[in-house]
């Protein structure tokens, strides 16, 4: 990789660490904050919902933007809107207040995901991109590991106090991207990728189309793979420290260790494994093995009889869902005949449906069984799985992805 792409990826992977660091930091102090201003788990959930719809609506619009008038400024429209939202969370003190940040942020904040993705595939060639896309996604990872902890840290002194560094900490990544980050789409440069087709599908930013065009386009299928691998992985992270506390008897203390050995193992399989692995195997084999491998690896979850048993069934299941959204999204970026802005906004809105769809599910069917998540996950990756070896048959027959059949 050209030393000039390895600094602007380094620029790009802190900025994902300030806004997924920040929301670690305050997930530990939101139902504390909720407390005190009087709201209960209903109010707090539709909080944390409202977030990832925002992000769903908003995510391709961003994108469509930053094909119109660049990845930087776009990006820094979602960076500092990120950190004035956090210093609304750190002042708020009536629950209206709270929505207000929140729906803003997830408003957005949604910019910076599509635009910084876009930049990855604007700036670096098929072979390097699953590797750029998996250092993106490890220093996601990173913000969601170590935020929690500090913010609980920083709480000590007041709950407002993480906000205000999460708003300082934008603020850095801000100063980073206007001195040091070049505008990866240069005025009049067509942002589709040049071994896609050369259809470019553009719509309004706020047309609906867009989401059909998709759909039925050649990257449709793939659209698919990226909500199917979210909830899969979702159905569970929901209910999981609720899982480990009645199952085992878990306090604060080892459902933390729990999730921390999930975001470790996450970032080093995104990070280390999915840049070679991508080279020597190709997109869709891994793909298709991170599908099964997650499949199986979440029933052993599930059969887990002792903790022991359970933190190592989720590192093994965290070392192989960590390829699917890296690889999914690399893949999107190559096989698209749109823009790469609002192929990636769509990507990310896909994503974010499954952040939705998940976690609801999951706590739902738990309700009826504790061992329910882990099979719904399961059934979601095989679904994931065999999607996958009707697309790798489909291409292998007949080359390029193709697209759904029926579109309007």
């Amino acid at each position: 990789m050209h030393s000039s792409n390895r600094k602007n990826i380094l620029i790009l992977s802190f900025t994902l660490v300030v806004v997924t660091l920040g929301f670690g930091l305050v997930m530990p102090i939101m139902p504390f904050y909720m407390d005190q201003l009087g709201a209960g788990g209903l109010e707090l959930g539709l909080l944390v919902a409202s977030y990832a719809v925002m992000r769903l609506i908003f995510g391709p619009i961003w994108g469509s933007l930053s094909d119109r008038v660049g990845r930087k400024p776009v990006m820094l429209i979602g960076i500092f809107g990120y950190g004035v939202t956090m210093v609304g969370f750190g002042l708020a003190t009536q629950l209206w207040m709270m929505f207000v940040a929140r729906i803003l942020s997830g408003v957005l904040s949604s910019a910076t995901s599509p635009t910084t993705m876009a930049y990855i595939g604007d700036s670096t060639s098929e072979e390097e991109r699953g590797g750029g896309m998996g250092l993106l996604g490890a220093a996601a990872g990173m913000g969601t590991i170590f935020g929690p902890a500090l913010g609980g840290l920083l709480a000590e002194y007041t709950l407002a106090m993480p906000f205000f560094v999460a708003a300082g900490l934008s603020l850095a990544a801000m100063m980073l991207i206007i001195l040091f980050l070049p505008e990866s789409l240069p005025k009049g440069t067509p942002s589709t990728n040049a071994g896609a087709s050369t259809e470019k599908i553009e719509r309004p930013l706020l047309d609906p189309r867009a989401w059909l065009d998709a759909i039925f386009s050649p990257i449709g299928s793939l659209l698919l793979l990226a909500f199917l691998a979210t909830s899969g992985m979702m159905l569970f992270y929901g209910v999981l420290g609720l899982y480990a506390l009645n199952r085992f008897g878990s306090g604060t203390e080892q459902v933390g260790y729990i999730f921390t050995v999930l975001g470790l193992v996450t970032v080093i399989g995104q990070g280390l494994i999915v840049g070679p692995f991508t080279k020597r195997y190709g997109d869709l084999p891994l793909i298709k093995a991170g599908f099964l491998l997650s499949a199986v690896s979440l029933l052993g979850v599930m059969m887990a009889g002792s903790y022991a048993l359970l933190l190592l069934a989720i590192a093994f299941f965290s070392l192989c869902s960590a390829v699917l959204i890296p690889v999914i999204t690399s893949l999107t970026s190559k096989q698209t005949a749109m823009n790469q802005g609002v192929t990636m906004g769509l990507n990310n809105s896909f994503v974010s449906l499954g952040r939705i769809f998940g976690p609801l599910l999951g706590g739902l069917v738990f309700d009826f069984h504790w061992g329910l998540p882990f099979l719904g996950g399961a059934l979601v990756m095989l679904a994931g799985f065999l999607a996958s070896m009707l697309i790798h048959l489909q291409t292998e027959q007949q080359g390029p992805l193709p697209s759904f059949p029926g579109k309007p």
